[in-house]
């Protein structure tokens, strides 16, 4: 089944869930496989508790028309939201950073509501999983979504960006965090500076500590917008 006929079936449903225990009528159920888990296994529960479909990516556990199968699930809910992001008009702003993301978030959140209607990333559900449940919580009625990165790896970031589209793009700082995924500090910087990568190739907007020497550096062939705390 093709991600746009998969897409109709979202419309369908009421909100999307990875979790059996949280299901309510109407979901879209994604059976999700981890380390330790195979979420294939929990099918037929997710309908019993009233999953309107179930996309799993293991034919063992197909039940009927409610089943959708598909090579891959998580790849399936990565192209879904970023299906779903381009056929709204939402304007995204994405923001990472080694430290304060979940409070930058909450604050840019906090001041935008209050002329916009908006909708945030839900506490730090802000990797390949998260990114995409906060894409598809996005409605007709979303103006501005916020939505936060975090990232252990190189090219993490690069991929979250692909997915979201942002229009806007904001690092908090460049820190000492995850330094064994990243391989050290510069590349910290690296990896985060993916945002800036994607802003610059799709002709997009940064926003700009100009305190931090580092980032106004990275940034000055950018259109940005900048401030000062100081």
């Amino acid at each position: 089944m093709n991600i746009k006929t998969i897409y109709s079936k979202f419309l369908e449903c009421n909100s999307i869930t990875t979790d059996t225990r949280k299901i309510e009528v109407g979901n879209m159920f994604f059976a999700l496989k981890g380390e330790k888990f195979d979420a294939n296994t929990f099918a037929k529960q997710a309908i019993e508790k009233g999953a309107k479909y179930v996309i799993i990516d293991n034919s063992d556990y197909f039940i009927d028309s409610k089943t959708i199968l598909v090579d891959d699930a998580l790849a399936t809910l990565q192209k879904l939201a970023n299906y779903h992001r381009n056929q709204l008009k939402t304007t995204i702003i994405a923001l990472t950073g080694s430290n304060g993301k979940t409070t930058t978030k909450e604050l840019i959140n906090c001041v935008l509501s209050q002329k916009f209607k908006t909708t945030a990333t839900i506490g730090n559900l802000n990797n390949h999983i998260g990114v995409p449940l906060t894409l598809l919580s996005f409605t007709k009625a979303t103006e501005i979504g916020i939505v936060e990165m975090g990232a252990n790896h190189q090219k993490e970031i690069e991929f979250l960006c692909n997915i979201a589209q942002p229009d806007y793009g904001y690092i908090t700082n460049f820190g000492k965090a995850h330094l064994e995924g990243f391989g050290g500090i510069e590349g910290i910087i690296k990896g985060k500076s993916e945002m800036y990568d994607f802003i610059s190739q799709n002709n997009k907007l940064v926003f700009v500590n100009l305190d931090d020497e580092l980032q106004n550096e990275k940034t000055t062939k950018l259109k940005r917008y900048t401030f000062q705390l100081l």
